[in-house]
């Protein structure tokens, strides 16, 4: 049965999450939680250079099987993609990854990396603020 297949495949991101740790040197970072289920993701991007493609991502945090297996499984579909590839993902792509229907409480739980990923990205179109230590006086 698929389903069993994706089941499997859940438990397995669950016990052994891809990426998982933090990344020193992060170019962006975005977190979120989810008190219903008391899931908590932050997810850090390292860009190239010219910041327009991810090298690397790493997410930490806790959460119930279907929260971590979702950001686990959402970040191996990040590394080497360009920012505008990436802010072209949609909520239906990452329910789509898990491949099992879920309740409306278990959507909340397996978009929780999803929305911290916006955030990061949200946080790359977002001007930097000057340093006030380099301010002229």
């Amino acid at each position: 049965m698929a389903y069993d297949m994706y089941q499997e495949r859940i438990l397995q991101h669950y016990r052994a999450p891809r990426n998982f740790g933090s990344l020193p040197g992060a170019d962006l970072a975005g977190e979120e939680s989810n008190p219903l289920c008391g899931d908590h993701i932050r997810m850090e991007l390292k860009l190239d250079p010219a910041r327009e493609r991810i090298t690397d991502v790493r997410f930490s945090g806790d959460g119930c099987a279907i929260s971590m297996a979702s950001a686990s499984m959402l970040t191996e579909r990040l590394a080497g993609r360009s920012l505008a590839e990436v802010e072209g993902l949609r909520r239906d792509d990452v329910l789509a990854n898990l491949g099992i229907p879920l309740s409306p409480v278990r959507v909340k739980c397996a978009l929780t990396g999803f929305v911290a990923l916006g955030h990061a990205l949200t946080a790359h179109h977002r001007p930097v603020a000057p340093d006030p230590s380099s301010a002229e006086g």
